[in-house]
């Protein structure tokens, strides 16, 4: 793994988990929090959504995201939005410079035709899980379930588009050591799955391990780079403010 150029401050450190290729994360991040992902392999793909804590009708709106900032892609600098124009969360460092925001979810009958059949039964802890299915599980600890998903976010994945339209995944992107930092702007359930893209052509299925280190930050300044970034943000920070005075 490549050595981090802006380490983890340890006094600030909350917690560390290792989430192994293939499986599945939830948990809460509380406004102030830092989260950061780390592609262990160069082959991470790490499935997400953003609900928030107390009120999980309100969660991470893709199409708002992409339209308040006039992108289809995410990076450092860029918020997530609710469905309520509140920034969820927000980049505030990347050694990737490209996530994915419109491939969607990998699914079981795709993971099967890619790479083969198989079970718990069968392989424990080896078998081939999709990122629907990693997501549903965690999203049913907390009474979610397959009408709680929407456009979701893959970290780590750059698919982009050719001139007639179509999306291709590209397998050059991914970089062993390759990190980025999330601050949570509000209390936030976030919702894992490193299972593969579903546009990833490669025949093997070998998803990276990702590292997850947390800590304190604390809130978005007033001069922070991306409640700055645009008018935009500006005013999705400020309704954010709004709900945690």
């Amino acid at each position: 793994m490549t050595q981090s150029v802006n380490p983890v401050p340890p006094e600030t450190l909350l917690w560390e988990e290792l989430l192994p290729g293939g499986c599945h994360w939830s948990g809460t991040l509380r406004r102030g929090t830092a989260l950061r992902l780390t592609d262990t392999g160069g082959r991470a793909n790490l499935a997400a959504l953003f609900y928030r804590v107390d009120e999980k009708l309100e969660r991470y709106n893709m199409p708002d995201t992409l339209k308040a900032q006039h992108t289809a892609m995410l990076t450092q600098g860029h918020a997530l939005y609710s469905d309520m124009g509140r920034v969820m969360c927000s980049i505030t460092a990347d050694l990737c410079g490209w996530h994915d925001t419109l491939g969607g979810l990998s699914t079981d009958a795709g993971i099967q035709a890619r790479y083969g059949n198989t079970s718990y039964q069968t392989h424990r802890n080896a078998m081939h899980r999709s990122a629907e299915d990693g997501l549903l599980i965690e999203l049913g600890k907390y009474g979610l379930g397959r009408k709680d998903l929407v456009p979701n976010v893959n970290w780590f994945s750059k698919v982009a588009a050719d001139a007639d339209g179509r999306l291709h995944f590209d397998t050059a992107h991914g970089r062993a050591g390759a990190w980025l930092d999330l601050r949570f702007d509000m209390d936030v359930l976030a919702v894992f799955s490193a299972a593969p893209h579903p546009l990833d052509p490669r025949p093997d299925y070998a998803p990276s391990d990702i590292n997850l280190s947390a800590w304190r930050c604390g809130p978005a300044a007033a001069g922070d780079v991306c409640r700055n970034a645009c008018a935009e943000n500006q005013r999705g920070f400020y309704r954010t403010d709004l709900l945690v005075r």
